[in-house]
């Protein structure tokens, strides 16, 4: 059972924020804080009871991934990812024995990563509609996949892939195929990385595209998505659900991390014609408090929604994605408004501003995005 103690998760923060910046120059995996997330057992905090696992929920989840990202909001999605596998096995045991088997074992050594691999260069985002290119075409052994995908974050540090296609078989209905993911050992011959990173923000999480070539996998390796009553496949990440709120709280602790950074150099910056810190003026009084209402809404809204579904109230489910929106405006306003208060300071890669300004601003692309989500909700109360 990891330490979520507030003074243990504070050290791991500390410990992997001492080189994150290094790691978001150079866009290496970001090895060192991966090791101190392990070392904290905090990889694999929700690997269920019956696996040996601690088997936390979602609320310590996103206590884990607020102080992860309070670190680096890499290492916070990498942990994101691979948390919510675990989450996901821990609901429906959906791998392979023998694969899951492999990926707790190696848990045990280091960090062992798994992430879904969905997007792909023609059809972009699944959440948005499509089926994917990739083919898993069935064979008297198993299945052979095929395809090129986008956006697979972890790069060559996955030891496995969850990975998004569709079914090419003899005996199926080729006008409605059968749509699901293939657990996918990364070590595999036919799989070929393509460096093609090259972002705004989250520079060290390795979000490279990635082929596989006839990648020959056991029987067992599909797991189908079921299409709806109406015979219609729709995506699962079209709307939020409790197990989505990993990423928004990775943000939360990036917007946590600017603002105790905003209170450093407001104690620290002494301008010799005000002879005093800024700390001591309204202007950055009024600032700070602003920083904090926004972390504090943000915050709110998370374990609001998540204590929820805990107690039972499945009122808000409806809601889950606006409430995702929400937090994404909230975490991005905090950390702006610690940069546009600074000047100079506050978009000098000296400082960390402007590197947590750049990583919170990816906040927007992980699905259901803010269109989306307004869409739907206006849908649904106006009954259209």
């Amino acid at each position: 059972m990891p330490d979520l103690s507030p003074e243990a998760l504070a050290a791991v923060t500390a410990e992997i924020a001492a080189v994150a910046p290094e790691y978001d120059r150079t866009g290496e995996i970001p090895v060192l804080g991966l090791q101190a997330a392990h070392r904290a057992g905090l990889l694999t905090a929700t690997v269920a009871s019956r696996y040996g696992g601690p088997g936390l929920g979602q609320i310590d989840t996103a206590r884990i991934l607020m102080a992860l990202g309070e670190g680096d909001a890499s290492v916070g999605l990498l942990a994101a990812n691979n948390l919510m596998t675990h989450l996901g096995q821990a609901a429906a045991a959906h791998w392979p024995e023998a694969y899951y088997a492999d990926y707790l074992r190696r848990g045990l050594d280091g960090p062992a990563l798994a992430n879904a691999v969905r997007a792909e260069p023609e059809l972009g985002a699944p959440a948005r509609g499509g089926l994917p290119k990739t083919t898993a075409r069935r064979t008297a052994d198993g299945w052979v996949l095929s395809g090129r995908k986008a956006y697979a974050t972890g790069g060559t540090a996955l030891a496995f892939h969850v990975v998004w296609a569709v079914a090419d078989e003899p005996d199926g209905d080729p006008q409605r195929p059968r749509v699901g993911h293939l657990i996918v050992p990364g070590d595999l011959p036919g799989i070929t990385w393509i460096d093609t990173w090259d972002h705004l923000g989250l520079r060290a999480s390795n979000t490279h595209d990635v082929e596989y070539t006839d990648v020959e996998l056991p029987a067992d390796a599909f797991v189908e998505i079921p299409r709806g009553p109406d015979g219609v496949y729709r995506d699962p990440a079209a709307a939020a659900s409790a197990g989505s709120f990993g990423h928004p709280a990775l943000y939360i602790g990036v917007a946590r991390a600017a603002r105790s950074a905003f209170v450093r150099y407001a104690l620290d910056r002494v301008p010799t014609a005000l002879g005093r810190p800024i700390a001591t003026t309204e202007r950055i009084q009024a600032v700070a408090g602003e920083i904090d209402a926004q972390i504090a809404q943000a915050e709110t809204l998370l374990f609001g929604a998540l204590l929820r579904i805990e107690a039972g109230d499945t009122t808000h489910l409806p809601q889950l994605s606006l409430l995702k929106v929400q937090i994404a405006r909230s975490v991005i306003a905090a950390v702006n408004a610690a940069v546009a208060a600074l000047g100079n300071p506050g978009l000098t890669r000296h400082l960390p501003f402007e590197r947590l300004l750049r990583d919170v601003l990816c906040v927007r692309v992980h699905p259901p995005q803010e269109d989306v989500a307004l869409l739907a909700a206006g849908r649904r109360l106006l009954g259209q």
